[in-house]
């Protein structure tokens, strides 16, 4: 498919861009602790340049070092000592054709004193906490506030020294600007409160300085949520469009569409469950309302879909965020022809899961993000000159193995006992709104073919087919076994199965099913039931206290929502004990009570317990090769992130 529009040169103010391509700000956690641009974040953005992005935006850029903090290791322009790091990012970017903007944020009420190595106090324009935002913030006087919108003019003018293409405020998802645009958080009564151009006045005065001190033609955008989903009391479409316009009558130079702030749930970073495109209607209604560049928010995964939104006139630039971050090559291979080569987005969230916990950001379905400073392709030592090895499981640690050894010059046979590769993730694709995870499966199979492995599916690896290859390694990524119980009563039952013969469609369930356990599996397993018949009776039974506890947490409130929505009875705290004629017997626990034993009616229980390691496993292929090794879900029950990392990071080093 050709992407005329896409890869089109367009303009934003005076600044032409390559083409429609936006990478829009995503927090890291690969800048140095001071705010200097590190080695580790140029190069991250400095791969999505080569990649075939247009234009970046970076990460949030501090501008207030006593209380604007919004993340440990973070940009930050508020010293002159900041501006070489950002030339170098800003040269390094340039060298591939790319622009690249500074994006300016204050968190407000949305920090945090324990982030800020001071220890000092939280800031906004009102003083009030939610349930997302416990810290109470101390409420700026007008001679604090003034103070503040100083330092986003002086970032400014320190991004347009270090040679970055533009600059754009962060006024949305409920950090500080957005604070004094919304209702919700803006409750002064002084000329920055109460009336709509009270509310505008105190970006506008930042805006009006940074033009003084820029120049009219340096460009200058706002990111803002146009709807912040919290009803009347916060900013609807119609208050965000009409807020739009203003910006536009103010000398903007592009409108970022986004939406949502941290009281709305998952409406910021849409999980998997979200179609592309979901946010067509906002986007739509911005660009309908303004003459200048609008930039799309829109969940979009595919560049099909991006060249879709462009040919409809939904925006003029899209932006693909976690697409980026899952393939930093997500333009280029769109551009040469090769999307089926895209790594996609699965909507997992484990990126934004990773900052919360001080760790850099990550991807499942790209071990390489945050370390591209070392993985980078010239660095690959292509030295396996047909040296035979052998790979044992076709899930992605073994798929993954198998890639990069290939790549290498590596003579590879990878052994799958199933007619398919994917392993677990194939599985969890049949789930319901989990068909993403089939894309990661068919670019993998993709890349497989490109690295000229020899795939035996249908195949299981043994002493006897292993040692007649002669390899002189053999790399076991066999994933674990389902875990059925041997010690439950009537576990053996014909109104017993497994969830994944239930998932694969090779076993059929009744209308009244137990699913025994709430990890993703039986979470998918109950969703799916539900969905295939909604009159269906479906109860996910769990030992512990915690339905869903192996989820990230953002992603378990959302199937939890949904499952009792839909009707499932969530039962934490049931153990199951044995399988009767009638059903199930269960024990019961409540804190600081005996447990109590019952007995529920099912016709069908689902087994959904997760899996144990194949750690033994290793012990069969002794002897045959000087080198083995053994890691994955056959070593350790490990998520997609941790199986990719480890197949990725062993199979580049090995020697």
């Amino acid at each position: 498919m050709e992407y005329t529009k896409l890869f089109e040169k367009a303009k934003i103010g005076n600044l032409t861009l390559k083409n429609r391509i936006v990478m829009p700000p995503m927090g890291t956690g690969l800048a140095d602790i001071s705010g200097q641009a590190s080695e580790n974040i140029i190069r991250y953005y400095e791969e999505r340049a080569k990649g075939g992005c247009g234009l970046i935006i970076t990460e949030i850029c501090r501008v207030d070092e006593e209380h604007g903090w919004g993340a440990g290791t973070q940009l930050a322009a508020t010293k002159t000592g900041h501006i070489t790091g950002l030339q170098r990012l800003a040269d390094r970017v340039h060298a591939y054709g790319s622009k690249i903007f500074l994006q300016l944020h204050h968190p407000g009420r949305e920090g945090s004193s324990r982030i800020n190595p001071n220890g000092n106090y939280i800031v906004a324009p009102s003083s009030f906490t939610t349930p997302v935002c416990q810290e109470e913030p101390h409420e700026l006087t007008i001679e604090e506030a003034k103070t503040i919108q100083t330092y986003y003019i002086k970032a400014a003018v320190f991004a347009k020294l270090a040679g970055m293409d533009g600059v754009e405020l962060h006024g949305a998802h409920g950090y500080f600007l957005n604070q004094w645009l919304s209702p919700f958080s803006n409750r002064r009564t002084d000329q920055y409160g109460g009336s709509f151009e009270n509310r505008m006045r105190y970006v506008d005065e930042i805006i009006m300085g940074i033009k003084q001190y820029c120049g009219e033609n340096f460009p200058l955008g706002i990111r803002l949520s146009v709807e912040e989903f919290i009803g009347d009391k916060g900013i609807t479409l119609e208050e965000g469009v009409k807020i739009a316009k203003h910006m536009e009558e103010m000398g903007v130079s592009y409108i970022h569409v986004s939406c949502g702030i941290y009281e709305s749930n998952n409406e910021i970073i849409p999980p998997y469950s979200y179609e592309q495109g979901s946010r067509s209607y906002l986007v739509k209604a911005v660009k309908d309302a303004v003459n200048i560049p609008v930039v799309g928010i829109n969940v979009l995964k595919e560049p099909e879909y991006a060249e879709k939104v462009l040919e409809e006139g939904i925006c003029d630039f899209v932006s693909v965020g976690r697409g980026q971050l899952a393939d930093p090559h997500w333009g280029k291979k769109a551009q040469e022809g090769h999307s089926d080569l895209i790594r996609k987005c699965i909507g997992c969230n484990r990126c934004i899961n990773a900052l919360p916990q001080g760790r850099h950001v990550e991807c499942s379905v790209n071990p390489r993000l945050g370390y591209e400073a070392y993985f980078d392709d010239k660095n690959l030592v292509k030295d396996g000159n047909g040296r035979k090895v052998v790979v044992i499981g076709a899930g992605p640690a073994g798929v993954e193995t198998a890639i990069v050894l290939g790549k290498r010059g590596f003579d590879v046979s990878l052994y799958e006992e199933k007619d398919h590769i994917g392993g677990a993730i194939y599985l969890g694709g049949l789930g319901n709104h989990k068909e993403k995870l089939l894309w990661f499966v068919e670019t993998q199979k993709k890349e497989l073919e490109n690295a000229g492995v020899q795939v035996k599916l249908n195949t299981k690896a043994n002493y006897e087919n292993v040692k007649a290859e002669k390899p002189e390694a053999i790399f076991i990524c066999a994933g674990g076994i389902p875990i059925k119980p041997s010690n439950i009563e009537g576990i053996e039952s014909d109104k017993v199965i497994m969830a994944e013969d239930f998932l694969e469609g090779k076993k059929e369930a009744g209308k009244k099913v137990a699913v025994i356990g709430s990890g993703a599996t039986g979470l998918e397993v109950a969703d799916t039931l539900k969905t295939k018949d909604p009159d269906r009776q479906v109860s996910v039974i769990e030992m512990t206290k915690t339905i869903g506890a192996s989820e990230i947490e953002r992603i378990r409130k959302l199937v939890v929502n949904k499952l009792k929505t839909n009707g499932v009875d969530l039962l934490p705290l049931h153990k199951l004990v044995g399988v009767t004629d009638s059903g199930i017997k269960v024990e019961v626990s409540e804190e600081g009570k005996d447990p109590v034993q019952k007995e529920m009616d099912f016709d069908t229980v689902i087994l959904a317990l997760g899996s144990r390691p194949q750690a033994d496993l290793i012990d069969q292929f002794q002897g045959i090769a000087k080198d083995i090794r053994s890691y994955g879900d056959s070593v350790k029950v490990a998520t997609l992130l941790e199986a990719l990392r480890d197949a990725h990071f062993t199979a580049w080093a090995y020697e």
